[in-house]
């Protein structure tokens, strides 16, 4: 099954502003940016075949894989000059590279990689800025029950913010933590049929038209996620889970099991 990550945008709350910055899934976790992290969770489930929507600092991620080197995350015998490696990361993955625009929405990135996915009845897609440890073939499995046009994954609202029952008086009747509330937000993964076009209007977004007119239609399944997933959206979320990687905790590193 193929997989579409969106890769163009600016990610301005992760950017210093100063020129030359790189986009945000190539920030680093460990030796390797995000979006290697991401597109191993799907190798790791043998979705090899990924087509890379590019927008803003598209050369830094063209570089990357042009001059990939196995050796900086895998072991490797040197002998007399020549490199035996002992296991590799990318060597069986193909990736299609496609400018989509500077500015493009979601929806639209999308719909310029329609070509990429031609004869494929289902396929993937992801921010490539989110890392989870989620069950990606349960996943799937229930998208193909539900016979939906479209499966996001939902998860708890992140954050150490509180929701406060507050009477018409003022008076405080209960604090619960968000987290513990019946509210679920878009995981950023998601299993979508061609029918998802049929929904997403010139320079659309993926989720504000398609998602929510396949959801009128009855056309649109949720899966809750309630383990291991962390958004990138600022500079010290993307440090914490580098410090992370570092002590060795890495829930979403499904390969190293």
């Amino acid at each position: 099954m193929k997989v579409v990550l969106f890769c163009g945008g600016y990610g301005t709350r992760m950017r210093s502003g100063q020129p030359g910055d790189v986009p945000k899934p190539m920030q680093l976790v460990g030796p390797r940016p995000l979006i290697w992290h991401v597109m191993r969770y799907y190798a790791h489930f043998g979705h090899t075949d990924f087509v890379l929507c590019l927008g803003y600092g598209a050369q830094h991620i063209k570089d990357f894989f042009l001059n990939y080197q196995e050796t900086d995350s895998n072991d490797f015998i040197l002998h007399k000059g020549e490199v035996r490696m002992l296991s590799q990361d990318t060597s069986d993955w193909s990736i299609a590279f496609v400018q989509t625009g500077l500015r493009s929405p979601i929806g639209e990135r999308l719909r310029r990689v329609r070509p990429y996915l031609e004869g494929e009845e289902m396929f993937l897609a992801n921010y490539a800025d989110v890392l989870t440890d989620a069950p990606l073939p349960e996943i799937i499995d229930r998208f193909k029950q539900a016979d939906a046009g479209a499966s996001m994954m939902v998860v708890p609202p992140p954050g150490t913010f509180h929701c406060v029952d507050v009477a018409d008086d003022g008076a405080v009747r209960a604090i619960s933590p968000v987290s513990e509330m019946p509210l679920w937000v878009n995981g950023g993964y998601f299993v979508l049929r061609q029918e998802v076009f049929d929904h997403i209007p010139e320079n659309g977004d993926l989720v504000g038209d398609a998602c929510v007119e396949l959801a009128k239609r009855g056309r649109l399944t949720a899966y809750r996620h309630r383990g291991y997933w962390r958004p990138t959206d600022t500079v010290n979320q993307r440090i914490e889970l580098d410090d992370a990687y570092s002590r060795g905790e890495r829930p979403w590193a499904l390969w190293e099991r």
